[in-house]
């Protein structure tokens, strides 16, 4: 699978992709780093694509039971997004001590490995797709978050930031949430690969056969309890380029009309797909406040900015309490993500993407696990058909 950096992020392209899914090859080889996966996931992250809608339209093709791996991998998108939600504070920080005290863990990500020269295929290889593609396989990902906490002794945070900067489908949620898993800090054990995980899911030019990672998972356990020292850096090898990023978005604000009584359609990054009818006007909002805490690469702000400014000419930029001042008197509606400040969320009044609608409830639990999460959203339902029908 492969994405073009110049991506055209529109509901069409979309559904493009969509049609192309097959559930049986994706449930069978979606491990492999050469399988049938999707790529929908810039689609997904930035709105333009529904769970729901990617559910639908496969099972419509191919009617999937409703424990088919296609579902189950939306849910755990869902899930992420679901904890992030109810509980944002804890994607930024361990929901527990992991295997080893925080303090013991490096809070830089070391050069040798920002620049694909550890000398360890598997490692370099995900480093330089990452920077070439702005993506990854998940399991590429989780490969490199492993060795990055458990082999290298990178707190995982340091770890996610970075990732998140350099992909093109970088989702808060699942990205942060996934390195937790990985780093047994949101998880009741550390993810663990060797050798071996890789030679059965990867081609021949990521294989590290004979390498430090070609050693037991005891082994590998016992490094990532503190009781082996960490992994040595790389040496030498031509220091790859990593892609530019920033926290402002790459273009200058166009104030709209006087909305005064206006029925306002507010589009956002995380909300591409345009409006639904009846709406007078559509405003983009860019908040600054959503990048305190995270980078994109060029090339996505870039994406993002294409898509919003072919639903609208009037991109607002700034802090997000100022652009919430300037629809006073208007009439706004748009879909809720937790990625936006809240003085724009008030004015978000559509829920957020979701697979499980009766878990989005603010007095439904929050899911403490994935397991949890899905015996709540799928409790008492037998069919993905009955599943869809809870959106009607």
């Amino acid at each position: 699978m492969t994405l073009d950096l110049d991506l055209d992020l529109s509901p069409a392209t979309a559904r493009e992709r969509l049609a192309r899914v097959d559930a049986a090859a994706y449930a069978a080889t979606r491990n492999h780093l050469q399988g049938a996966v999707s790529g929908l996931s810039p689609w997904i992250v930035h709105g333009a694509l529904s769970l729901r809608e990617a559910l639908a339209a496969v099972h419509a093709r191919t009617p999937l039971p409703l424990d088919h791996r296609w579902v189950q991998e939306l849910a755990w998108r869902g899930f992420f997004q679901h904890r992030l939600i109810r509980e944002p504070d804890t994607v930024w920080h361990s929901r527990h001590e992991g295997p080893s005290p925080e303090g013991e863990y490096a809070t830089e990500l070391p050069a040798d490995v920002r620049e694909a020269r550890t000398g360890l295929a598997v490692v370099d290889q995900a480093v330089r797709t990452l920077a070439t593609t702005g993506w990854l396989h998940n399991h590429a990902r989780l490969w490199l978050a492993s060795y990055l906490v458990h082999g290298r002794r990178v707190h995982w945070r340091a770890g996610a930031d970075w990732m998140l900067s350099g992909l093109m489908d970088g989702d808060v949620g699942p990205n942060h949430g996934s390195w937790q898993w990985v780093a047994g800090t949101g998880s009741h054990k550390p993810y663990l690969f060797n050798a071996d995980n890789v030679a059965r899911f990867a081609p021949n030019d990521w294989q590290v056969p004979g390498s430090v990672l070609d050693a037991s998972y005891d082994a590998h356990e016992a490094r990532a309890r503190g009781a082996l020292p960490a992994l040595p850096a790389g040496q030498g090898g031509e220091p790859l380029a990593g892609p530019e990023w920033s926290r402002v978005p790459p273009l200058e604000p166009a104030w709209g009309p006087d909305l005064r009584g206006r029925r306002v359609w507010l589009a956002h990054p995380w909300s591409l797909g345009g409006p639904p009818p009846g709406f007078d006007t559509v405003v983009a909002l860019w908040p600054l406040d959503a990048w305190t805490n995270i980078t994109w690469r060029r090339e996505r702000w870039a994406a993002v900015a294409r898509r919003l400014q072919a639903l609208t000419p009037w991109q607002w930029v700034g802090p997000a309490d100022v652009l919430a001042s300037k629809l006073a008197g208007a009439h706004p509606s748009g879909i809720d993500h937790p990625c936006m400040p809240p003085p724009l969320r008030a004015l978000l009044d559509r829920p957020a993407d979701s697979l499980f609608p009766v878990l989005d409830r603010p007095d439904a639990p929050v899911a403490s696990s994935f397991s949890a999460y899905w015996r709540l959203g799928t409790r008492r339902l037998r069919s993905v058909d009955e599943l869809l029908a809870q959106f009607d």
